[in-house]
């Protein structure tokens, strides 16, 4: 986290809503595996974000009105992030997951904090603390262990081609998506629907784009036979992910600052295996280690930010 991480409005509430999109998207990578015995991930995209973007733009009509829909001179940063950003984002991901595992991906996705930090000094020109990337890097070292088992990362180079891919496309769309959290961070007076809505909105017409070209190299798959049993793994993708997801997102990030939400990203791998776990899925010692690690690495991060912000 940054220095200047309480000087956002609503820190908690902020705090409180990222926490709240973590635990919706930790739950979302095995949800949406499920579903790829019935559509690919081109067309997974299609579904979250032609139901999701008629569900936000109801949502947005009806709580602020037409006038909500106006840019106010923000057209670039709103077609930049919602294009590259958003839907080069959701692309990436789903395309990427269907040719890897869900706890791969996750590890991925953990590395956002840190490409968060990292872009924001660049950009910023100003350097996260030291104790920050430090705990960055332990909580990392927690996801790692609570994914593998402890059995190490060398194993990656025995993947097949087709996981590996996946794995850089992930890695493509963690990029996209720390970009999206930068620029979306910066439209102030904007709230949370507004703008979940007009980004969602150019993201679907990428997203339909590269449908299309998909389709066109023979890349789209759709079995109508297995569609009704994935119905409700659409529907949590669609309207738990991106509708509420990325409400309770773009209200933590406002509040919180882009590294602050990132650093919360750490928690999913937990999710997704709490959610495994309910599935019956047992455990071994080093996994229940490594979720203490991030959390530890959290708490301790935001508990020398606070010593260090009353300190001045």
């Amino acid at each position: 986290m940054t220095r200047a991480a309480t000087a956002h409005p609503g820190f908690a509430q902020g705090v409180a809503a990222a926490f709240g999109a973590m635990l919706i998207w930790g739950g979302q990578l095995p949800i949406a595996k499920g579903a790829f015995v019935a559509l690919d991930g081109y067309s997974m995209t299609v579904v979250r974000y032609a139901v999701a973007g008629a569900a936000l733009a109801l949502l947005l009509c009806w709580r602020e009105g037409r006038s909500a829909f106006a840019l106010d001179g923000r057209a670039r940063p709103v077609l930049l992030s919602g294009t590259i950003g958003l839907g080069g984002s959701a692309l990436l991901l789903f395309v990427g997951l269907s040719f890897t595992r869900p706890e791969v991906a996750v590890i991925i996705l953990a590395l956002q904090p840190a490409m968060a930090a990292i872009a924001e000094w660049v950009v910023e020109r100003r350097p996260p603390p030291g104790f920050t990337m430090a705990c960055i890097a332990l909580a990392f070292v927690g996801v790692a262990l609570v994914v593998t088992r402890g059995v190490g990362l060398g194993q990656l180079a025995s993947l097949h081609g087709t996981e590996l891919l996946g794995d850089a496309l992930v890695v493509l769309a963690s990029i996209a998506w720390v970009g999206y959290a930068a620029v979306t961070s910066r439209m102030n007076g904007w709230s949370a629907l507004r703008v979940s809505t007009l980004t969602a909105l150019p993201a679907l017409a990428v997203i339909l784009v590269a449908w299309a070209a998909a389709h066109a190299f023979g890349q789209v798959r759709i079995d109508a036979s297995a569609l009704p049993a994935a119905t409700w793994r659409l529907a949590y993708v669609s309207l738990a992910g991106v509708v509420v997801g990325m409400f309770l997102w773009n209200a933590g990030l406002q509040r919180t600052g882009p590294v602050n939400a990132m650093l919360i990203l750490n928690l999913m791998p937990i999710v997704t295996f709490a959610f495994r776990a309910a599935e019956g899925a047992r455990f071994e010692a080093v996994e229940l280690i490594g979720a203490a690690i991030v959390v530890g690495a959290l708490v301790a991060n935001n508990l020398l930010l606070r010593r260090a912000v009353a300190a001045r």
